[in-house]
């Protein structure tokens, strides 16, 4: 790899963590239970996509995760059927998803994030997760 190509692949892979290090952490963190665990996680993630430049432009945010998934130890290929059913969640309980397992936040944060009543986080999470278990049994 020239420095020249170094180079750029530092510079988006910065992208990269500045886009979705907070919800790879956050997700790493869940996965082993222990924060340090899940930072170790998403460098081996960040290494392993440093070393393969060709594909640093077209990583998706779906590959990272699965990438985190492999790393931690759990299951390499993602759940589709739950890919799926996440997206025909209303954006407004996709939103409190996001904020509440992937980036790790509790209610009080989400709420004053996303400028909801935090009972009416909870409520959308419950509907949120209750349609992602009934989507994904069948």
């Amino acid at each position: 790899m020239s420095r020249r190509d170094a180079a750029a692949g530092e510079v988006l892979l910065r992208r990269i963590y500045a886009e979705h290090g907070a919800a790879l952490l956050a997700y790493a963190a869940r996965l082993t239970g222990d924060h340090a665990r899940g930072e170790d996680v998403v460098r081996a993630v960040l290494v392993r996509a440093w070393r393969h430049p060709e594909v640093l432009a077209e990583l998706t945010r779906a590959r990272l995760f699965a990438t985190v998934r492999e790393i931690a130890g759990g299951k390499s290929e993602p759940d589709f059927a739950l890919l799926g059913a996440v997206e025909t969640l209303p954006p407004e309980h996709r939103d409190v998803l996001t904020a509440l397992y992937f980036q790790g936040r509790d209610v009080a944060e989400t709420s004053a994030s996303l400028g909801v009543p935090a009972g009416d986080v909870k409520m959308r999470s419950y509907q949120a997760l209750r349609r992602l278990r009934e989507a994904v049994a069948g």
